[in-house]
Parts: C-alpha cells; sequence; structure tokens
C-alpha cells in the first residue's frame, strides 16, 4: 500500500482543485502496491514536466489536464491590483457585500468609472443598483438577468374621486388585463401583435430565431418576483410645463417588468459565451465581458436591444388594454428602463454604461422611481450629475432577502399594513412585502442631487404574481 494523501501531493507542490484529486484517483487505480517514495519522485516528475508523460500508459490523461489547466491559468485576465476609485450615495445604508463586488468591478482592465446608487444591494457579478462604465466592452451581467427590465407611468385626466367611487370596476379591469409569472402568456386570438415581432434581429441567428413564439405568447404579460401593475394617484404640488400638467391629483397607472422568458434566456446564454471567452479570476467570474469588436459581442448588443424593446412593447400593450377598459384622456406617459447597457459619452469618451438597477438620469430625463406596495414612488427628473454617470437609484432597494422575508414577515403583519395605507393586493408573497424593502424617503434623501422630485404616486390597487418569486 503507498498510503499517499492528499497532503503528500501539496507538499511537493501540487494544489488544491481538480487536478489533486485526480491524482490521487490514479495512485489508488493503479498504483496500490509501490514503494511511497519512488511514486512520489514520480508525481513530482509529473507536476514539473508534463509534457514528458503524454504518451505515457497510465498518466498520459493526468498529464494532458495539467497542461490544459496551465494554458487556461495563462489566458486568463488579470484584474487591476487596486479598484478605481467610485462614488457611493446612501453609503450608511449598502450591505458590505454591494461595496465588495463594486470594488472587483472597478479592477476590471476595461473599466474606467463606477458609482453605486443608495438602494444597493449584493447581486451577482455587478450588484444591483451599481453602475458600471467600461470601454469597448459590454458584461451581460453587468446588465442582468432581465433585460430591459423597466417602469412605465400613464397619467390620465380620472379625478381620485371617481377613482374612490368606482374602484371595484378599476380592480376588475386590472385583473381582466394582466397575467403574471413564469410560464403565464396567451394563446390564439388572444394574442397581441406588435411591430417587436416582426424585427429582422429574431432572425439573426437560430439561437434568438427559436425565442420568438415564446416572446409572441408572452407580449403583454408580466414577469415573477417584484414586478407589478398598479392603479394609484399621482400628485403635482405644482404645475409642471415640461408635461404641461397642472398642479392637482390624478389616477394613474404604472408598471414594473422585463423582458419575460425571452431576456432571461438571451443573459443566460450569452453570460455562458462571455465565461469561456473572456477568463476572470474566480470572484470576478460573473463580470466576464465581450468585445464590443467581436462577433460575440456585436451579437449579444443586438440581442440585448430587441429584448430592451420587447419589454417595451409588453409595457405599452398593458396600458393600451388597460386605457381602453376605463376611458379617459391621456394626460402624460413616461417610460424608463434600467438592467441594460448604453453607449454613452462620458469624461469626453464613447463608452459603454451598464446600469443593473439604476435609471437613466441625465440632464432632464424623466423617470420613475417606486418605492413598494404601501410606500410611495416618485415621478423624477434627472440632474446629469457626472459623479453618479447620470444615473440614480431604481426603487427603494431590499434590506432584507427573499428568504429572511418569508422567515420573519406574517401574513398578518402584512394584512396590517396593507390595511394601514389604504392598498389592496392582489397576488404577491411574502419575500415582496413592503418591510423586506428600504425606507423609499432615506433612499430619495441620499439622491437630492441627482434627481429633481416632479410627483408623488401613491399605489391603491396593486397587483403581482400569485406564486411569487418565480419566474421563467
Amino acid at each position: 500500500m503507498n498510503n499517499i494523501k492528499g497532503n503528500d501531493l501539496l507538499a511537493i507542490g501540487y494544489q488544491q482543485g481538480k487536478i489533486l484529486g485526480l491524482a490521487l484517483e490514479v495512485l489508488e487505480k493503479h498504483y496500490q502496491e509501490s514503494e511511497r517514495e519512488t511514486l512520489l519522485s514520480l508525481m513530482k516528475d509529473v507536476l514539473q514536466q508534463p509534457e514528458a508523460f503524454l504518451d505515457h500508459e497510465i498518466l498520459e490523461d493526468l498529464a494532458t489536464k495539467m497542461i490544459e489547466e496551465a494554458k487556461e491559468i495563462q489566458s486568463a485576465i488579470i484584474l487591476n491590483d487596486t479598484a478605481g476609485e467610485f462614488s457611493v450615495y446612501g453609503a450608511d445604508h449598502i450591505d458590505a457585500g454591494a461595496i465588495r463586488q463594486m470594488d472587483t468591478a472597478m479592477k476590471l482592465p476595461v473599466t474606467v468609472g463606477g458609482a453605486l446608487m443608495p438602494d444597493a444591494h449584493q447581486g451577482y457579478g455587478l450588484p444591483i443598483g451599481g453602475v458600471l462604465a467600461t470601454k469597448n466592452a459590454v458584461i451581460p451581467y453587468g446588465v442582468g438577468v432581465d433585460i430591459g427590465c423597466r417602469m412605465a407611468l400613464s397619467i390620465f385626466d380620472i379625478s381620485e374621486q371617481h377613482f374612490i367611487e368606482n374602484q371595484d370596476i378599476y380592480m376588475r379591469e386590472l385583473i381582466e388585463h394582466t397575467r403574471f409569472g413564469a410560464g403565464h402568456g396567451y394563446q390564439g386570438k388572444h394574442r397581441t401583435e406588435h411591430a417587436v415581432l416582426d424585427r429582422a434581429e429574431f432572425n439573426m441567428t437560430q439561437f434568438i430565431k427559436q425565442l420568438k413564439d415564446k416572446a409572441y405568447s408572452q407580449l403583454g404579460t408580466s414577469g415573477g418576483g417584484n414586478h407589478f401593475v398598479e392603479w394609484g394617484i399621482i400628485e403635482f404640488a405644482e404645475d409642471d410645463q415640461p408635461l404641461n400638467i397642472p398642479k392637482g391629483k390624478y389616477l394613474a397607472l404604472l408598471s414594473h417588468s422585463g423582458s419575460r422568458g425571452m431576456g432571461a434566456t438571451i443573459a443566460g446564454y450569452y453570460t455562458r459565451l462571455a465565461k469561456e471567452l473572456c477568463k476572470l479570476p474566480k470572484e470576478a467570474a460573473n463580470l466576464a465581458y465581450l468585445d464590443m469588436n467581436s462577433e460575440a459581442g456585436q451579437e449579444y448588443w443586438l440581442a440585448m436591444n430587441l429584448a430592451g424593446d420587447y419589454a417595451s412593447a409588453c409595457h405599452e400593450v398593458i396600458h393600451h388594454k388597460l386605457a381602453n377598459a376605463i376611458g379617459g384622456k391621456l394626460l402624460a406617459k413616461v417610460e424608463n428602463h434600467h438592467n441594460f447597457a448604453w453607449k454613452e459619452t462620458w469624461n469626453g469618451e464613447e463608452v459603454i454604461v451598464h446600469r443593473k438597477g439604476a435609471t437613466p438620469a441625465g440632464k432632464g430625463v424623466m423617470g420613475i422611481i417606486p418605492g413598494s406596495m404601501t410606500a410611495p414612488g416618485f415621478l423624477v427628473r434627472g440632474k446629469g450629475e457626472e459623479h453618479a454617470i447620470n444615473s440614480a437609484s431604481h426603487g427603494a432597494g431590499r434590506q432584507m432577502s427573499r428568504t429572511a422575508a418569508i422567515q420573519n414577515i406574517t401574513s398578518l403583519e402584512m394584512k396590517a399594513i396593507l390595511k394601514a395605507n389604504d392598498v389592496t393586493l392582489i397576488g404577491a408573497g411574502l419575500d415582496e412585502a413592503p418591510m423586506a424593502y428600504k425606507d423609499i424617503n432615506i433612499v430619495m434623501d441620499a439622491q437630492k442631487d441627482l434627481v429633481d422630485v416632479v410627483a408623488k404616486f401613491s399605489p391603491r390597487i396593486v397587483r403581482m404574481a400569485d406564486d411569487g418569486s418565480k419566474e421563467d
């Protein structure tokens, strides 16, 4: 019995990992009767000169794996030694995990700038609420899984009083014209036609082409998790000339959702491809990027923009159906998206700006920042703050994970807070309880330099997925 253990191989230069495990398997299977010292000498020779054993009857596979691993290590992209500086807004309420993730993102060789919004929390790769500017490179996980997730707001010339007196009608129409969650879509005559489905990009690859039928069926639907469609009252404290809306209270429809199963599938496919082409150290693996001059980079860019336009079309269908159902004149419609990448000029150069859970807030750009199902949301106008890379938060941000919310919040507590805020809820799970979110007022206070508040939106009838966070 050779009795060689992992520590013995570590002592002669092997590292923890697959190669160590494979070496131990070879020793146990083929060298049980060999002398210990002879074997240790042999294993050291294989480690130092694996190419000399490529024709060895027993050790060929081990030697080949060693050479392949060495090539992978040599081809790995090296991060910068130090993280570039980035602006943080509302730092007192941002978890350490999000800061660490942003530090890693700022070490990428393609990074030229970054910022962290006050609703930030830890995610995959780039933190939620992270903004990252890169040079000629796009990061699929810097965009996120739900490509083009967005907010859409329609404001009607319908009074608060009319809504109060007819809430049952508004609830009925909301239920009739919305669908939520994994696998839910429309079939046959219930499907909606839209120009986005005729886009040439659907034929650019076989992979994208096969997503079209699902996209067709899910057009006009909403996702799971924190996605919603809700009626509420929006209040303008003073006249807003750019929107041409006088001071007062109005009925409004607010929706939040993204590119459904199509976007999630695109994100997964190109993230895997990026990881194959861009080998980063383990701590940065989810930040794998695609060169914009490469075929893969151009493919993803076109697919991402298609998914973003598809997400916009979903909101358009929902708002059109509900506007037709209730009547009333549309005074204004505002839409903004996050989980996206844009070509923008920043600090005098063209960069790719990733906003993963962050709202575009360039000078004069309109946006919507929601709170929770019981907390107010805000219609805002961007100030174009360069240090924030022309961005703002995309909501209140979670302060409690979904698992923690389910474990710590009771149904009675959730019903009580809904009643206290005069909100009717259809669907949703405890993971979306208002208490799981940060205080939107604290978040807004932390970004006074980023946006001006134009109006305040108060939710009244909220619809979300019946199966909680489950998604395609």
